[in-house]
């Protein structure tokens, strides 16, 4: 007899785990993983130590703490102008990726379809599966990471009970636009869907770009579930504080799937999230503004190194084109990260993986980069991947 159910024997060990892993053999700088190398705000690792100090280390209530819950809806009214009741319409939850799963087994049952935006956040695939519910992908294509509307209208089907959207996007950096999402909301109402979003990098958006939360656009509020987290805004990612705002039946369904899961998430740090949330506006401006230049010196280097990146909109991530830095013999995207970890000495993630196995074809072109780094360690990283001009020759006139 296997030790390992059917239900999590196909799906390996995540993309993630193996590049750092890699990138620890080597002595790589890994801009593979989203994990910033720089603490976030004095006052909120502040706040967390007083929490720890005064004696706040029990359970917390399983819907979290009500001054959290208040500071998630004061965070909602002033940035997009939604009145949420914190009693009934916001759960704590143990960050964003189990906020997602929490939602699926609140909402869905085994048999209905869920529609997934690819390329998609590897966890979510993994997620439906163990729900029992079929995913139906539909590819947001380059240049601009955009759907085709015909081919996500034709994605609905009698079975389809919610759709899956990552704006600002990982891997890409996409954010959705106002026109994309009124498209997503007319057909969520047309078929009677929940959508299911998350928003983790909603205050890293570029150039002057707006997040715009489908949660505010018409008919929707009643039907969408939306999920961010402290980690990205607050460079906290390891706290893993989350939350999920939704109409009270809504997240009441959340709630009856996170009772039996984590219970209730670390206390002194929910502390910390109320205070980091009502950080002000010149924190946000100064977040933004930092995340952008580093944005746009990877992205710039990147260019001249001989990539062909793509420039975000928004998030951690830049995505790139690699072909013409790869030495012969390289011929996809797993292939020529693991050769950037051992020969180059830095780790990037191969974008295939963020496809269905059907489609991974359309990702073997790309590597992301992380950009949640130190500008020190940024400029190493550059320098590293300059050695590109030594080990990979240019024929004359390239």
């Amino acid at each position: 007899m296997s030790p390992m159910s059917q239900r999590v024997e196909p799906f390996g060990v995540t993309i993630f785990s193996e590049m750092s892993t890699l990138a620890r053999q080597y002595g790589a700088i890994n801009l593979g993983q989203g994990v910033p190398d720089f603490d976030g705000p004095p006052e909120v690792l502040e706040a967390a130590t007083r929490a720890l100090q005064g004696n706040l280390n029990q359970y917390a209530p399983g819907l979290g703490y009500p001054e959290v819950r208040q500071a998630v809806a004061d965070h909602a009214k002033r940035f997009y102008g939604q009145t949420i009741n914190p009693d009934t319409e916001v759960a704590i939850l143990a960050g964003a990726t189990e906020g997602m799963f929490m939602a699926i087994q609140g909402v869905l049952d085994p048999g209905d379809e869920a529609i997934v935006f690819q390329p998609a956040y590897d966890a979510y695939t993994p997620q439906l599966r163990m729900a029992g519910v079929t995913p139906r992908f539909v590819t947001c294509r380059a240049p601009d990471w955009t759907f085709d509307p015909a081919e996500l209208a034709a994605a609905f089907t009698p079975r389809t009970r919610a759709i899956m959207i990552n704006t600002p996007n990982n891997p890409t950096g996409k954010a959705f636009s106002r026109a994309e999402l009124e498209i997503i909301a007319e057909l969520c109402q047309k078929h009677d869907v929940i959508a299911l979003t998350d928003e983790v990098y909603e205050h890293l958006m570029y150039d002057g770009r707006e997040h715009v939360r489908i949660a505010t656009l018409p008919g929707m509020r009643d039907r969408t579930i939306t999920i961010s987290s402290l980690g990205k805004t607050f460079n906290v990612t390891g706290w893993k504080i989350g939350w999920a705002i939704g109409a009270s039946e809504l997240v009441t369904a959340v709630i009856r799937a996170h009772q039996f899961n984590t219970y209730a998430v670390a206390s002194p740090l929910q502390m910390a999230a109320a205070t980091a949330l009502a950080l002000p506006d010149s924190y946000y401006d100064s977040l933004k503004a930092d995340f952008q230049a580093r944005r746009d010196y990877l992205f710039e280097a990147l260019q001249t190194i001989g990539f062909a990146p793509w420039k975000p909109h928004a998030g951690y991530f830049i995505v790139a084109e690699w072909r013409n830095v790869a030495p012969p013999g390289i011929t996809d995207d797993l292939t020529i990260a693991k050769w950037l970890t051992r020969e180059i000495g830095v780790a990037c993630i191969p974008v295939s993986v963020f496809y269905q196995e059907s489609d991974r074809a359309l990702g073997r072109e790309w590597v992301r980069f992380s950009v949640c780094k130190a500008d020190a360690t940024l400029q190493k990283a550059v320098e590293r991947l300059e050695r590109l001009h030594v080990a990979v020759p240019r024929a004359a006139g390239d």
